[in-house]
């Protein structure tokens, strides 16, 4: 059974469904990743299932229990938002305790818990240090070890680093799926950064306009984005209309090899820019690089050809063209993706 449960959960703000019937399950010991871009209604949905916000429509169960009756203090889930919301007149002891010393926990055993939470977030012997001395990264570990406190059912995470710099970020997200598999904690976080949650979950949900676009592993949606709204937010942008027979889609690229078993006719394409294979301007699609972008491990060249859209290209370091040279494109199957639905780009 499912820890967490929503059924056909909507929420209406005047005339708009900022979330519409949705339906989602977190198993127990799961980390699902809600992403989508700002309105999405990704946060509203963290706020129903905290209790925190009316639903219109459809139901909220825990452990298979319908909360509708149950209020916020008593759905033992803990709750980390953004901007921690940390307690300034309290230490950093007091900050953690706060939830247990609610539950009238005893003294002897408040002071153990807080320090070994201290020690798993990896601020051991930091109970009397103020909050304002603390830097961005360790009121984060702070406000984690405070939701962790009362061991709640459902620990939900709201944009949990989306103030800190991204190497901290990067190395937090990490530390983070360590401790909850570890503590064998079920997570359900909300985030618009997609590197965040691919690099968190166990299961990604990506939703638009209050509805879920597409939900599945970090890899299956990577691998294989549900539609052109997906793909775009994602960040691929090698999309375009195609027609599709046999093993082959005309395009305004020219002829672009598809999987076998594609659906035949009219589609949106995807080709990933690891999938933008550069020849020699004879042997394919003949294009102009016009920009080139250092991303770390490899280069993004931008390509343009005679007709259609901008093309964008992952080349190795050493393999990258320069701006201004000619080339040749061809595609490689294993990176083209037909895509379910013809929905327009992200917005």
């Amino acid at each position: 059974m499912s820890l967490l449960r929503l059924a056909g959960v909507t929420v209406r703000f005047g005339d708009r469904a900022v979330v519409d019937a949705v339906d989602l399950a977190v198993a127990e010991h799961e980390t699902v990743c809600v992403l989508g871009p700002s309105g999405s209604g990704k946060s509203t949905l963290l706020r129903v299932v905290a209790g925190l916000q009316r639903a219109d429509a459809g139901r909220v169960f825990l452990s298979g229990r319908d909360q509708a009756s149950v209020p916020t203090h008593r759905r033992e889930v803990g709750l980390m938002f953004q901007d921690h919301q940390l307690f300034p007149q309290r230490d950093v002891g007091g900050n953690v305790a706060f939830g247990l010393r609610m539950r009238g926990t005893g003294r002897a055993e408040t002071e153990r818990r807080v320090t070994e939470l201290l020690d798993m977030v990896g601020l051991p012997g930091a109970q009397r240090r103020a909050v304002a001395a603390l830097s961005g990264g360790e009121q984060q570990r702070v406000a984690l070890a405070r939701a962790l406190a009362p061991r709640p059912r459902l620990l939900m995470l709201d944009e949990p680093l989306g103030q800190l710099d991204r190497t901290l970020r990067e190395r937090l997200v990490v530390e983070l799926r360590e401790l909850f598999g570890r503590l064998g904690t079920t997570v359900l976080a909300v985030t618009h950064d997609q590197g965040e949650a691919f690099a968190l979950a166990d299961r990604v949900v990506v939703m638009r306009d209050g509805r879920i676009a597409q939900a599945g592993t970090p890899l299956e949606v990577w691998q294989r984005p549900a539609s052109e709204f997906v793909a775009r937010f994602l960040g691929f942008d090698n999309v375009v209309a195609a027609t599709v027979g046999g093993e082959r889609a005309d395009t305004v690229w020219g002829t672009v090899p598809v999987p076998p078993g594609t659906r035949q006719g009219a589609c949106r394409l995807l080709v990933r820019p690891t999938g933008v294979r550069l020849v020699p301007e004879a042997g394919g699609l003949p294009c102009t690089v016009s920009g080139r972008t250092f991303r770390g491990d490899h280069v993004v060249v931008l390509l343009r050809p005679e007709d259609g859209p901008v093309l964008e290209a992952a080349c190795g370091l050493r393999e990258a063209p320069e701006a201004g040279d000619r080339v040749g494109v061809v595609f490689d199957v294993n990176d083209v993706v037909v895509l379910e639905g013809a929905d327009g780009a992200a917005g």
